[in-house]
């Protein structure tokens, strides 16, 4: 489980193995690879969509669609009041 938090930056390890091909690709085309940085930019009041920037794309996604992506935190941007915790299973507001 990591927590999502926005000003953080996260690397992407891969995919779950529960992700559909055609939405692999699209995040694929969208800059998302293995290997590569992400930033989260602002997370919803109520925890969801959160916005999120790779490479020079930004995207709003679900929570259940980061929950998706294998990630390990990289460090911090800039200070951040609100966090997600994202689980292989779903996503979970913390306070």
């Amino acid at each position: 489980m990591h927590r999502l938090l926005p000003g953080h930056q996260y690397k992407i390890l891969g995919f779950s193995p529960n992700i559909s091909p055609a939405y692999r690709q699209k995040l694929l085309s969208l800059g998302f690879l293995p290997g590569s940085p992400f930033t989260v930019v602002r997370i919803a009041p109520l925890g969801d969509p959160i916005e999120v920037k790779a490479r020079r794309v930004s995207l709003v996604l679900r929570k259940k669609d980061l929950a998706l992506l294998n990630i390990e935190p990289m460090g911090e941007l800039q200070s951040a009041s609100q966090s997600v915790a994202v689980t292989a299973i779903g996503v979970q507001q913390r306070a």
